[in-house]
């Protein structure tokens, strides 16, 4: 399910401030990059026997190299995802708890918040 109520898709900011902001609202980003693209997720525990849900946030450098931690990162907008034990996360028309959906909200309105002195930063660049 794609989350589109939040200003965080299209955000361009570097990809060190990205990085650190997105671990510290419990995102991580793992191996899940290349050169051009960074995936961060955030894992939401369900009480359902073999059901995670996750919260995706997606960004293509724009300039530079993730590899590198030297990438300006343009952000996508975020999807929510359920994963099926174990054929893997679907992020089409799932059905979701009320509880994930109002917490991935929580967590990307933090994430807005925290991600606007870098956004302001990047502007008076």
């Amino acid at each position: 399910m794609e989350i589109t109520k939040f200003s965080i898709d299209e955000t361009v900011v570097k990809q060190q401030p990205l990085t650190h902001v997105l671990e510290q609202n419990g995102f991580v980003l793992a191996g899940q990059w290349d050169y051009e693209r960074a995936t961060y997720d955030l894992k939401i525990e369900s009480p359902e026997k073999n059901i995670t849900y996750y919260l995706r946030l997606r960004g293509i450098a724009i300039e530079g190299d993730v590899d590198k931690g030297t990438a300006l990162i343009q952000l996508l907008p975020p999807l929510l995802g359920k994963h099926y034990y174990p054929h893997g996360v679907e992020y089409g028309d799932e059905d979701f708890p009320n509880n994930v959906i109002d917490r991935s909200e929580r967590v990307l309105s933090k994430v807005e918040q925290d991600l606007q002195q870098f956004k302001e930063e990047q502007s008076q660049q």
